[in-house]
C-alpha cells in the first residue's frame, strides 16, 4: 500500500473511534448561560467627520531642505 494512506486514513480512523470529546470542547452551561458582552451601542458611522477643502501645494524646497541632513546623506 502507499505510504501516504496511512498518513491520511489512520488519523481518521483513530479520531473515529474516539468515544468523548476534549473537555475543551465541550461547552460549559455556566457560560452560556451569562453573556460576556455587554450589548452594542448604535455609534453614528460619520461621527468623526471632519470637512476639509484642497489647497495649493506648499513650495517643495523648503520643505526637501528641512528633511534633508545638512551635511550630505552618509550612506
Amino acid at each position: 500500500m502507499k505510504p501516504s494512506l496511512f498518513v491520511v486514513g489512520l488519523p481518521l480512523v483513530v479520531g473515529g473511534c474516539a468515544s468523548t470529546l476534549p473537555p475543551d470542547v465541550v461547552a460549559f452551561p455556566t457560560a452560556v448561560d451569562q453573556p460576556s458582552a455587554p450589548p452594542a451601542a448604535y455609534r453614528s458611522p460619520i461621527a468623526g467627520y471632519v470637512a476639509r477643502q484642497p489647497v495649493d501645494p506648499k513650495p517643495w524646497r523648503r520643505q526637501n531642505d528641512l528633511q534633508s541632513p545638512m551635511n550630505g546623506d552618509d550612506s
